[in-house]
């Protein structure tokens, strides 16, 4: 959950968010989730998951610091 991405410059700025729950993820994930029931994803457009984190605002803010445009998947 703490390996640094970097992102591409070129290409789609748009990146998606969506819920994740703990349970669906790798063991290890699971265990560094603690008490968490989900996380949040971040993909691009490509369906690539760039960023795996505690929560909703979080994402968002690590898109927007990386000038991406972050939307909402449900």
């Amino acid at each position: 959950m703490h390996t640094p991405y970097e992102f591409k410059e070129e290409g789609s700025r748009i990146v998606y968010v969506k819920a994740v729950d703990v349970a669906d993820l790798p063991h290890d994930v699971r265990v560094q989730a603690g008490d968490r029931a989900q996380l949040y994803a971040v993909h691009d457009a490509d369906g690539q998951q760039l960023a795996l984190v505690a929560d909703r605002n979080l994402a968002f803010a690590l898109a927007r610091q990386h000038d991406l445009s972050p939307v909402a998947v449900h």
